[in-house]
């Protein structure tokens, strides 16, 4: 087994490593199918091969050639590491400052395959949120952060290494970019081929940026998504006794689980993959499962009865338990549902982030990389289904809502019933989680903040903990958004240790006690929040005004510029008939 300082060495060349292809015991990938063209493929073959020597290549040349048709990608298996992929304290690695010690650390916990959903194609979660394009490009990274300065920056795009380039100690250690493509071949179609011929990728929001902390970095969003919605929809501080029914385990959507629990509800969550459903039971995220629909809702009725809180994961389609519902209230006219969304990776619809509920996921996969467009037809009737249901439930008091994964959209693009009476062609019958549900959060500048102890002692996250929950006790002296006892409850049942169409942006930051490193917060903390209260101003939130008023008083430095009353309606009116 290799160790961290042979990892940092660069390419092993002198000999090769051994080819052990696809490992078992480990969940992979669904095969792409890119569609190239002979000429397409002879790039994406020299695009790999550019990482190496030209004495390997004859040797490389067939073997990645052979990926590219098994799998419709070049993952390079055989510079997959022989070590084991964890996140080590930072003084393990071999490096020259802690920044680029902590960046590696985050490397690993996002391949480490207790977090990730595919490790050994660099996924993390969602499907394609990738890491790296492949193996020499993670091996490429780790040996330039071992040598890295606080006098230079690592540049990056879509997973390929540009460089070292010479910045300063104030400047930033890492500059990432991913998916940066030209709108007019910003297609799903064309985006595969650029995947597949390895010149961008799709680094969703922390796993391209090495910050991904598994379902823990969205447990307390999500549990304020679900409270927040009881209040606005149900009109109910407490959630005892009401049933919050979705889909998604595999990922991030694994907070879904516990965050349903710490609310005080009934979650059940569909997943089509036995061993993401298992992984989450096994870790903690997740009370009971079942693969039996009849079991659901007689567990369902127990605890909704009882009001007692229940994560209960269902192994099957999330269609199959929607139209369960549906029967169940049609037959006996029970509503067992108050609140409803959905976390699959709608985002990639054809490629695993989603599957049929006409098949099973064995047979889906299969599907998926034989017949693609046959894939794709069942995957639009499947939503369609999936709308009727919710559409249905939705005539009478439950509530449903998307969590931004896309599913409006893809729904839309299917031909469901999903676009609201009266409204514009931009406008959904069911509200987004962003604007409807944490638009009142958002506008107080709270979160979502995530951070790790990368020194790997428990007693550093306890003393992190102590920290946040002064800050949520004093966010509740502000504006009530999460109850004490709630607060509690979350740090000492909850704590768990772990080792579409949008362009995000963010920043990571090493605090290692120094004044410099204090310095840096306070300079882009104050920058983050302001930025984002000042950005709710605009879309008429009289909250986030107050606010960012207030911060201006107390802060000269900070000069926003804020939004005018709107003016009055007879004015506008007036002024459009002229």
């Amino acid at each position: 087994m290799s160790n961290l300082r042979e990892l940092c060495k660069g390419l092993p060349l002198h000999p090769l490593p051994e080819n052990k292809g696809r490992r078992d015991g480990l969940p992979h990938a669904p095969v792409r199918t890119p569609n190239l063209s002979p000429k397409e493929e002879q790039l994406a073959l020299k695009n790999a091969l550019r990482y190496f020597p030209p004495e390997v290549h004859k040797l490389l040349a067939p073997e990645f050639a052979q990926e590219l048709k098994l799998y419709g990608h070049i993952y390079m298996y055989r510079f997959c590491p022989d070590i084991e992929m964890r996140a080590y304290p930072i003084e393990n690695y071999p490096c020259k400052t802690k920044s680029a010690a902590a960046i590696m650390h985050m490397i690993m916990n996002n391949l480490d395959p207790s977090v990730a959903q595919f490790p050994q194609e660099l996924v993390t979660y969602g499907g394609n949120g990738q890491v790296f394009s492949n193996w020499a490009q993670f091996r490429l990274v780790m040996s330039y952060l071992s040598e890295m300065t606080e006098e230079q920056t690592l540049v990056m795009y879509s997973g390929h290494p540009l460089g070292l380039f010479p910045s300063s100690p104030s400047a930033p250690r890492l500059v990432i970019t991913n998916g940066m493509v030209i709108p007019n071949y910003s297609s799903r179609m064309e985006y595969e081929k650029f995947f597949a011929m390895g010149v961008t990728m799709y680094g969703q929001m922390t796993a391209g940026s090495y910050c991904y902390i598994g379902p823990q970095g969205i447990v307390h969003g999500t549990v304020l998504t679900v409270l927040n919605a009881g209040r606005r929809y149900l009109g109910v501080e407490d959630l005892s006794g009401k049933v919050f029914v979705t889909s998604g385990l595999g990922g991030m959507s694994g907070a879904q689980a516990k965050a349903s629990v710490i609310a005080g509800c009934v979650g059940v969550i569909a997943e089509v993959d036995k061993a993401a459903l298992l992984k989450r039971h096994q870790q903690g995220w997740l009370m009971e499962v079942t693969d039996s629909l009849d079991h659901c809702i007689k567990r369902l009725r127990e605890a909704r009865k009882k009001k007692m809180p229940l994560s209960l994961g269902y192994h099957g389609n999330v269609v199959d338990l929607w139209e369960r519902l549906v029967y169940e209230l049609d037959t006996t006219g029970e509503l067992l549902v108050d609140l409803g969304s959905d976390q699959t990776s709608c985002h990639n619809p054809f490629n695993g982030g989603y599957y049929p509920v006409q098949l099973s996921f064995q047979e889906a996969n299969q599907l998926m990389a034989k017949e693609p467009a046959k894939f794709r037809d069942l995957v639009k009737e499947s939503l369609k289904r999936h709308v009727a249901a919710i559409n249905r439930l939705s005539e009478k008091s439950f509530f449903f809502w998307d969590y931004g994964n896309a599913f409006l959209l893809e729904a839309q693009r299917a031909g469901a019933d999903v676009m609201k009476k009266g409204g514009n062609k931009t406008e959904f019958r069911y509200p987004s989680y962003v604007q409807h549900i944490m638009g009142d959060i958002f506008s107080l500048g709270f979160g979502p903040f995530r951070w790790v102890c990368t020194s790997g002692d428990p007693q550093d996250l306890v003393t992190t903990d102590q920290l946040a929950t002064s800050v949520l006790e004093e966010a509740i002296k502000r504006g009530g958004i999460f109850r004490k006892h709630r607060i509690r409850e979350f740090h000492k049942k909850h704590l768990l240790f772990f080792r579409g169409e949008v362009i995000n942006g963010g920043f990571g930051l090493v605090l290692d006690g120094t004044e410099e490193a204090e310095r840096r917060a306070r300079m882009m903390l104050s920058w983050d929040v302001s930025n984002g209260v000042a950005r709710r101003c605009w879309s008429g939130n009289k909250k986030a005004y107050e606010i960012i008023c207030q911060t201006m008083e107390e802060n000269p430095k900070l000069n926003v510029t804020l939004p005018y009353d709107v003016l009055d309606e007879s004015i506008l009116e007036k002024a459009l008939r002229c």
